[in-house]
């Protein structure tokens, strides 16, 4: 079959977008298009533009015998900014108050789009950062780490609050909730990750970061290494927090159930680093 360059630039552009992160030989394109190295060169030219004029990511050369093309996704800090803003318009309603001060976010954790675009924030600010794995707990820390994983390209391990035996032999921690102060266990599955790794954790909402701290301890049970921490919503630190640095998108100031009034402001993004283009 003979390509037109119009095929090509689709093909190729559909190709490198379903695979974030992953080092792709110039001989990929050529003999997938049946066309010379130098006219897969100047599409790729072509391809890197559009994608830094759109905000789409950059694509990163690398030359010598075992090079080719990585394509690295990013977004401007505007469209951080109306991450940040979709956020505190959709999770500010009064009707997301529930008893007890908890503010209702699962239909906001179901939203693939929504999931999507938090998912390239995050894998934008960690673009150039070593990571291997992406670990949450179950359940609602989930979406977002599947989403971080996507353009990232790396796999998700999930920890649980109890064992289950379709995860084999696992490993399991006690840890002290950073909210409550109550004794908490955590348990995931030996095979779940290799010793030497760099992990990134997250989850959908910290108050004192109990739940990082203790994934971070379950970090050094299989020798592995804390990468970086990303916080969907973090609320308003009244206590000593338990983690050192993260992310965050969204800060939850505060909730008036009496009220029914939700206050938001703009996460640590920015101030930590999130880098953009």
């Amino acid at each position: 079959m003979k390509w037109k360059r119009s095929e090509r630039l689709v093909d190729m552009t559909r190709h490198l977008l379903d695979n974030p992160h992953s080092l792709i030989p110039l001989t990929f394109f050529s003999e997938r298009h049946q066309a010379a190295k130098s006219s897969i060169s100047e599409d790729l030219a072509i391809i890197k533009e559009t994608f830094e004029e759109s905000g789409t990511g950059r694509l990163v050369t690398v030359s010598g015998a075992a090079g080719g093309v990585k394509y690295i996704p990013e977004v401007t800090e505007t469209e951080v900014r109306e991450v940040m803003a979709l956020m505190k318009e959709s999770l500010g309603r009064s009707d997301r108050l529930l008893p007890g001060g908890y503010l209702y976010m699962t239909d906001f954790l179901g939203n693939p789009k929504i999931m999507d675009r938090v998912g390239k924030v995050f894998a934008s600010a960690f673009a150039d950062t070593n990571i291997d794995v992406i670990m949450t707990v179950a359940t609602k820390g989930i979406p977002i780490a599947n989403a971080i994983a996507r353009h990232l390209n790396v796999p998700v391990v999930i920890v649980r609050r109890d064992s289950k035996v379709t995860e084999g032999s696992t490993v399991s921690i006690n840890y002290v909730s950073g909210s409550t102060r109550r004794i908490q266990t955590m348990v995931l599955s030996k095979r779940s990750m290799k010793s030497g790794q760099r992990v990134l954790i997250t989850d959908d909402f910290m108050k004192a970061g109990g739940t990082m701290a203790g994934m971070k301890n379950l970090l050094e049970e299989f020798d592995c290494e804390l990468a970086g921490t990303a916080v969907l919503v973090e609320a308003e630190h009244t206590e000593e927090v338990l983690v050192d640095d993260y992310l965050s998108l969204v800060k939850l100031r505060a909730m008036n159930e009496k009220d029914r009034t939700i206050e938001l402001e703009e996460g640590n993004y920015f101030m930590k680093g999130g880098t953009t283009q």
